[in-house]
């Protein structure tokens, strides 16, 4: 298993590259905003081949760059049903403020192969058997991506879990954006990230990673979710 990643120049989104190794093919998931030179460099240093692009959620700040990395390759993109709809037009995910700071001026274009990510459902791709969880609150469309951890004894974890901006360390996604919802969030962590083995490493759509047990001892937003409470500030988009 080979799993890389930066955080873009805008927002700090994490884009991740997943790959059964060196040399294979791989999954790209989130390339935000700027990150195709960065993308580009990390393809060539691991010989990697792009067979799909997976979003966790419609956020501009995770999707800017999916046309783009999509279409030199002639590869899908995959998002929930719930996020459909942003990658045709971004500002639907937008508040007004965010909407206005953009204001037009970031070039974005809809990917022309797009496919439906369902609940529970399994994507082969990449030599990758891939679990999608539908865990909606800081969009309506927002997913999981589990996969097995592999034998790199480096994850020390049987399981990985790309989180997008459903789980962070510390913390969580807001859910003040038009489709958010904390009862939902708080429903998606008690249904989608509590039973999760503590030692899950979870990858963040922001910030550094973490795991499940880490997150369970100290996370406040996970207290609150299993009926114990707290609260914390929330980052992303």
């Amino acid at each position: 298993m080979l799993v890389a990643g930066f955080p873009a120049q805008a927002f700090g989104t994490n884009c991740y590259v997943v790959a059964a190794g060196p040399g294979e093919q791989c999954v790209v998931v989130d390339p935000g905003i700027g990150v195709l030179d960065q993308l580009d460099a990390l393809l060539a240093e691991h010989r990697l081949h792009p067979a799909a692009v997976l979003l966790t959620h419609g956020h501009l700040d995770h999707t800017f760059s999916v046309a783009p990395v999509c279409g030199a390759r002639g590869i899908t993109a995959y998002v929930h049903p719930g996020d459909r709809e942003m990658l045709a037009d971004p500002a639907k995910g937008l508040s007004a403020d965010l909407t206005a700071l953009f204001g037009g001026r970031l070039p974005y274009t809809e990917p022309e192969d797009v496919a439906e990510l369902t609940d529970g459902g399994t994507l082969h791709l990449a030599g990758l058997e891939i679990t999608v969880d539908h865990a909606p609150g800081h969009t309506g469309g927002s997913v999981l991506f589990r996969l097995p951890a592999g034998e790199d004894p480096a994850w020390e974890a049987e399981q990985l879990c790309l989180s997008g901006d459903v789980l962070f360390a510390g913390s969580i996604g807001r859910t003040d954006l038009p489709g958010g919802s904390m009862p939902a969030m708080l429903t998606s962590l008690r249904k989608k990230i509590l039973p999760l083995a503590d030692d899950t490493v979870v990858l963040p759509g922001h910030g550094p990673a973490t795991t499940i047990g880490r997150e369970r001892a100290t996370n406040p937003y996970l207290a609150e979710a299993s009926g114990a409470g707290g609260a914390a500030p929330t980052r992303g988009l």
